[in-house]
């Protein structure tokens, strides 16, 4: 079973930086694509960012600009660097795994709180 496992988020004040991690295990087909989207409270989920393993990137207009997204060696592990944060960016970030472009996967998701 493919599991994603997220990890750094955390409280940080406005302007400060976040890097979120994203950990995929099991069994994970090419080509593919490992993104994060995030939902605020009241809010619908939204894209954030993705990134394929040809390594073309999507951003939402939202956080282009300050927002990275990148792949380890391996493209085991996806990582979102956020700089520049705003309160408007809190939310749960939730890691995505789309594996051969047909079956998706979730992590839990992880708090990303920016105070103002």
């Amino acid at each position: 079973q493919v599991q994603l496992a997220e990890s750094g988020g955390g409280l940080v004040q406005a302007g400060g930086s976040l890097r979120l991690s994203c950990a995929a295990s099991g069994i994970i087909f090419s080509p593919n694509a490992m993104g994060w989207y995030r939902q605020a409270p009241g809010k619908q989920r939204e894209l954030v960012a993705a990134i394929t393993s040809g390594g073309s990137t999507n951003f939402a207009d939202s956080v282009k600009g300050r927002f990275t997204i990148s792949r380890d060696n391996a493209k085991t592990t996806v990582y979102l660097q956020m700089n520049s944060l705003k309160p408007e960016d809190t939310a749960v970030y939730y890691c995505n795994l789309r594996s051969a472009y047909t079956v998706e996967y979730w992590g839990q998701g992880t708090q990303v709180t920016v105070s103002s």
